[in-house]
This record gives C-alpha cells, sequence and structure tokens, in this order.
C-alpha cells in the first residue's frame, strides 16, 4: 500500500489542502492518503483551535473521500512534533506501508527543518505543493542541501499556486468577513456553530 502523510496544524484545514492532497493521491498513485495534524508549534505559531476541534474539522471536511483518513499520531502525549520521530510511529501502524511526505512549499522554504535526512530515508517520496508567494530560489536551496542519494525522491508536484492559507481563513474571520468557499461548507459550518477564531455572532458564517 502507497500512503501519502499530510502533516500540518490545519488550523483550520481548508479547500486548498483538499485540493493538495487529492492531486497528490492521483500524481503519486496513493492508495490513501493520512491528515496528521500536529500540537507542536516547533515550524510555527502554537495553533489557535485545539486539537480536538482540528481533529473534527479535518474529518468533517474529508468525510465524503474514502481515500482520505485522519491519524492522531502527533496529538498523543509523548509525540515529539518533527517528522523523524512520527515515520516511525506510522512506520508500526501500517508495516506494509510505503510513506509519501506531502508538504507544502512554504513550510519546506521558511522553516528550519530537523533531522531532515533522516526524514528522507524513511520515505519513498517527498512531495512539495507549489505555493504562491515561495521563491523559486529560495526552495531550490533547500533542495541543493539534500545529500545527491536521496534528491531524487523529491519531487516537485505538478500543480498550480494557490493563495488560500490557514492564516488568511483566521484574519477574515477576525474581520468579520466570511470564509465560505474558501474552507469545506461542513468545515464552515463548524466554525461557525464553536464559534471559534474569535467569531462573535454571525460573522464569517452568514
Amino acid at each position: 500500500m502507497k500512503i501519502g502523510v499530510f502533516g500540518g496544524t490545519f488550523d483550520p484545514i481548508h479547500n486548498a489542502h483538499c485540493f493538495v492532497a487529492e492531486s497528490a493521491r492521483l500524481l503519486e498513485q496513493l492508495d490513501r492518503v493520512l491528515f496528521v495534524p500536529t500540537g507542536s508549534n516547533h515550524y510555527r505559531d502554537k495553533p489557535h483551535a485545539g486539537a480536538a476541534h482540528r481533529c473534527a474539522m479535518v474529518l468533517a471536511a474529508i468525510e465524503s473521500n474514502d481515500a482520505f483518513a485522519l491519524d492522531d499520531s502527533d496529538l498523543r502525549e509523548n509525540a515529539t512534533g518533527y517528522t523523524a520521530d512520527l515515520l516511525p510511529r506510522l512506520r508500526a501502524k501500517y508495516p506494509d506501508a510505503s510513506f509519501t511526505f506531502i508538504i507544502g512549499a512554504d513550510s519546506l522554504a521558511s522553516a528550519n527543518w530537523v533531522r531532515l535526512d533522516e526524514v528522507l530515508e524513511a520515505l519513498e517520496r517527498f512531495a512539495i505543493a507549489p505555493r504562491a508567494g515561495v521563491a523559486a530560489d529560495a526552495l531550490a536551496r533547500v533542495i541543493a542541501a539534500i545529500p545527491a542519494r536521496l534528491r531524487e525522491r523529491v519531487t516537485t508536484l505538478n500543480l498550480p499556486e494557490i493563495p488560500a492559507s490557514a492564516s488568511l481563513v483566521r484574519t477574515l474571520l477576525a474581520q468579520r468577513r466570511s470564509v465560505r468557499y474558501l474552507v469545506p461548507e461542513p468545515v464552515w459550518r463548524y466554525i461557525g456553530t464553536h464559534r471559534l477564531y474569535g467569531l462573535d455572532g454571525d460573522a464569517g458564517c452568514a
């Protein structure tokens, strides 16, 4: 079985996440894509919504796609938040699988990755999704620093650059503007029902 591992805070999950995951599934011929929320802020700010809410939104967003699943391995109490530690956990759960890690170009270019060589050793493929605003030369420098023997595992997905982001969703909600159609419909309803991201009244969900 070929499994895609799509990690992130998903704070909240939005339509671009779903598009990237489905595109990676088709382009890399994956049998399943695991959405793996993290509780760690090693690479980004602390999540704004709690883990339970973020998991509920992921489940709501992916319910209609039988090839998508949620994995909470990186939310357990003893999880470190590092991908190098996550992958052995997933290997134990899916011993017969090969893994493709799916990542946005912004996460790769802007974060100081720890033990990246170890991560690549554990993968069949490391698939990068283009992101608007990420300079090609910044991404190229990161890839060039990867040892040649592992660089062949790195691929850039043939996708358009999508400007949507979780931070954009949160910003619009803070401005009392609508995020409908930026996030899956069940997620839009969930945010409104639970008044997440500072939402007050019907702002953003009217």
